[in-house]
This record gives C-alpha cells, sequence and structure tokens, in this order.
C-alpha cells in the first residue's frame, strides 16, 4: 500500500491478510490461492505489509478491551491515513471487527469477507470456474461463527460451492444452528477446559456423518480445528479440509 500512495495509486480493494494469513503455514496457503484469484479477475488490490496488525479481536474477546482498542486504533489511523474505502478478508475475526467494531472507534469502512467477494466475481463473470474435477465429490460446508451468526452470512459461500458442481452435504447441525470449532472466543490461544471431548472434535463428528470428500471452511481457524479433528479420526488420507479459495483456485486452473 505503501508504494501504490507513492505513486498516488488507489487500489480498488485493500486485501487485510490477517495474523493467520500472514504467519500460519496452512493459512498462508489460502492467502496464496485469493491473491491468485485476484490477480486472474484483473482486481487492483493492495496489502498493508508491516503496517497491518492484528484488529485486536483475540484481545477483545477474551476480555481486554484496553489492549483491543490500542490496536484498533493504531490499525484505523494506517488505514485513514491511507483513504482506505474498502476492505477484503478472508478471516471471519477480522472481518466481524472491522465491519462492527471499528466503526464505534472511527474506522469506516466497506469490509467483505472474500466468499462474498468470489461469489461478486464469479457472478460478473470475472472468475470462471471449471467445476469438473469436483464433480460427484461430496462437500460439506463449515459455517464460521463469526460469518453465519455474528453477520447472518450464509448463502454466498454456498452458491460458490455449488458452482463447483460438486455435491453440497448439509451437516445436521448448519447454519443458523451450526456448531462452532472451538477456536472462536480467542479459544485458539488457550488449553481446553475440564469437560468430555473437545469442541472440535464434535463438530468433525457431524461433519463425517455426511460422509464427506472435502469438508470446505471459510475461516483459517475452523480450518486448523477440523484439520486436527480429521487427524484425530486418522482420516486425513480420505478426507480433505480447504478454504472456499482453495477450491475455487483449483477449478479456475483446470
Amino acid at each position: 500500500m505503501a508504494e501504490l500512495a507513492a505513486q498516488g495509486k488507489q487500489p480498488e480493494v485493500l486485501f487485510w491478510v490477517g495474523c493467520a494469513g500472514s504467519f500460519d503455514d496452512r493459512a498462508k496457503k489460502i492467502t496464496k490461492a485469493f491473491v491468485k484469484l485476484l490477480l486472474k479477475a484483473e482486481i487492483s488490490f493492495a496489502v498493508l505489509g508491516p503496517e497491518e496488525s492484528c484488529t485486536g479481536d483475540p484481545a477483545k474477546r477474551a476480555g481486554n478491551e484496553f489492549l483491543f482498542q490500542m490496536q484498533a486504533m493504531t490499525n484505523i489511523e494506517v488505514l485513514n491515513g491511507y483513504e482506505i474505502k474498502k476492505v477484503v478478508t478472508a478471516c471471519p475475526h477480522c472481518f466481524n471487527t472491522l465491519k462492527n467494531e471499528y466503526p464505534g472507534l472511527g474506522g469506516h469502512y466497506e469490509v467483505v469477507h472474500h466468499t462474498q467477494f468470489l461469489k461478486q466475481l464469479l457472478d460478473q463473470g470475472k472468475l470462471k470456474v471449471e467445476g469438473g474435477q469436483f464433480k460427484g465429490k461430496r462437500i460439506t460446508f463449515h459455517d464460521p461463527c463469526y460469518l453465519g451468526r455474528a453477520n447472518n452470512e450464509y448463502q454466498a459461500p454456498r452458491d460458490v460451492l455449488t458452482k463447483l458442481e460438486g455435491e453440497l452435504i448439509e451437516m445436521k447441525s448448519c447454519k443458523a444452528k451450526g456448531l462452532c470449532c472451538g477456536a472462536g472466543g480467542a479459544q485458539m490461544f488457550k488449553d481446553a477446559e475440564a469437560g468430555n471431548k473437545e469442541i472440535n472434535i464434535k463438530r468433525t463428528e457431524q461433519a463425517l456423518e455426511t460422509k464427506p470428500d472435502i469438508i470446505a471452511a471459510g475461516c483459517p481457524f475452523c480450518n486448523t480445528m477440523m484439520t486436527d479433528g480429521v487427524k484425530n479420526k486418522e482420516k486425513e488420507g480420505a478426507i480433505a479440509v480447504m478454504d472456499i479459495a482453495e477450491l475455487v483456485q483449483q477449478a479456475e486452473d483446470l
């Protein structure tokens, strides 16, 4: 973004990568897949790079409002300095925080989740998918809490998946009744509390009931938790856990 601004240029969208997409080895693959799609669709975009900091979501959910506001104000200063209008992110936690928490602190942006953005690009014909490789594949979609229940977006990811020509099979707990993967609310960063089963194992079992070939996710945290669940059940050889951007990019490559 700094380089573009120095040239007096403004991108159409700012791609907010997020902590997971920047640092987690698995999530980096999602970031790369999404960037390839943006390039393919000829979308002018930029990233903040080292100027991007955590949105503050984990701090806020863990109860540290003071730290959250410090992190948020730093980011808002940077975004407003570049006069950013539209932000797209592959992380529902970043999406929810930027969209719903930042306006109260002076950060007003059009914030779009990457599944919504991909749906727009496919609808506009800027991206075209050949879903042949997914024909006959059973795909189940795990709703991220911060995309679904927090922001009422259930349709965009499903619309994208149906374009892949696979067979979309819903879990018994889906959409508004979807079960958390176990990582939200800063749970990703703490040890589990006493109980007889991890949440991600329970959610993976629900996914396995659909007899899927692919568990589709729209969140890097969900991806980690579902991948761990599949490994726990020793099914990693048979069932893939993939982000929607990765599925679209595979279909685009054909």
